[in-house]
């Protein structure tokens, strides 16, 4: 048997809004897309189960665009049964009629498919203590349990304490609410596996790296996992040390050399190294030279600035002054290279001083 674990798809989301208008337009329409060849995948792969471990919607009242979407591809992939627990952000909203969506509440609710059984529990703030000790699993059984929350040493709303899970015979934890691919062993008689599977795709620059769902293929009770990365669009953040360069255009073609960038995918880019300080629109010309080579790249400006202090060895002006007594000090050299840095903008009447 193949079963799909995936979670926080956060369907009508907002997209981060350092994007421009058509690239959030392209990525919220990325997270209906991936989430429609999820289901595509799984038909093609014979999976017969599809488990969502919270947050499908962004919010209780999700628009109708995206409601009549998600229950629409539910309805319409009959063959496949949709175990969906809603999880913070969708925890009051409503749960659909599909005849193959199966849902969960308040209480522990189990079903049986094929010799495995698939158990969860909405997390509020009135069972957030006591669901561990109402959990109860046949030892002989091959048993998913669903949740979503945070790993925590301590139990509470939203918070799910591992501790009180273990030799409870769950062979998979299929955990929701966490934005990136963990996984980790449960139990201490190597029974179990915890796995967050991540968002299928990411919504901005703090969901960056590989988004996409965890495969599970079960044969004899055994659970073997692996995760499947699948977003449209991998949003990446990346330094690149552009010491010695001369021009804005010279730093373009260090990022290209460091990086193989995809027309299809996101980047913020993160200048680092030492670099002449009259360098000029670094960082807007950077990205017009990237503009072409990506679906959308912001960069950001992290270099030192390249002081020669024997430069101002003669120079009796205040600037003078200021670098001699700045490197007679006892800062670190990196301090040092900031600080006048930003006191020669300073002293210069420039701005932009972060």
């Amino acid at each position: 048997m193949k079963i799909i674990h995936c979670a926080d798809i956060h369907l009508g989301s907002k997209i981060d809004n350092s994007f421009p208008r058509e690239i959030s337009a392209r990525r919220k329409e990325a997270v209906r897309n991936t989430f429609k060849r999820l289901v595509s995948y799984a038909q093609s792969r014979g999976v017969k189960i599809i488990l969502l471990s919270g947050d499908v919607f962004d919010g209780d009242n999700p628009f109708k665009k995206d409601k009549d979407f998600f229950f629409s591809v539910v309805a319409n992939n009959p063959d496949i049964d949709f175990f969906y627990l809603r999880g913070n952000h969708d925890l009051n909203g409503e749960r659909g009629e599909c005849q193959n969506l199966k849902t969960f509440s308040d209480s522990w609710t189990k079903y049986e498919v094929g010799g495995v059984t698939i158990c969860g529990i909405e997390m509020t703030g009135e069972n957030c203590t006591s669901l561990y000790s109402t959990l109860s699993l046949e030892k002989s059984g091959c048993n998913i349990v669903m949740l979503h929350g945070q790993t925590a040493t301590s139990a509470g709303r939203d918070k799910i304490n591992l501790s009180k899970l273990k030799d409870k015979n769950i062979d998979y934890l299929a955990l929701g609410h966490v934005h990136e691919y963990k996984s980790g062993a449960l139990d201490s008689r190597s029974r179990g596996e915890w796995a967050y599977s991540g968002c299928l795709e990411g919504r901005g620059f703090d969901e960056t790296g590989e988004k996409g769902f965890i495969e599970l293929d079960i044969e004899n009770g055994k659970i073997a996992s692996r995760f499947i990365p699948f977003a449209e669009n991998v949003i990446y953040e990346k330094p690149v040390d552009i010491t010695g360069v001369k021009d804005a255009y010279a730093a373009s073609l260090k990022v290209k050399e460091e990086l193989a960038l995809d027309k299809k995918n996101v980047y913020r880019i993160l200048l680092t190294g030492e670099v002449d300080y009259t360098v000029d629109d670094l960082v807007s010309d950077v990205e017009k030279y990237l503009s072409n080579d990506c679906l959308f790249v912001r960069v950001k400006d992290k270099t030192r600035k390249k002081i020669d202090v024997r430069a101002y060895d003669g120079d009796t002006s205040l600037k003078g002054e200021f670098v001699r007594t700045v490197y007679a000090s006892d800062f670190s050299e990196e301090d040092k290279a900031k600080i006048i840095s930003y006191g020669l903008k300073a002293l210069s009447g420039a701005r932009g001083i972060e």
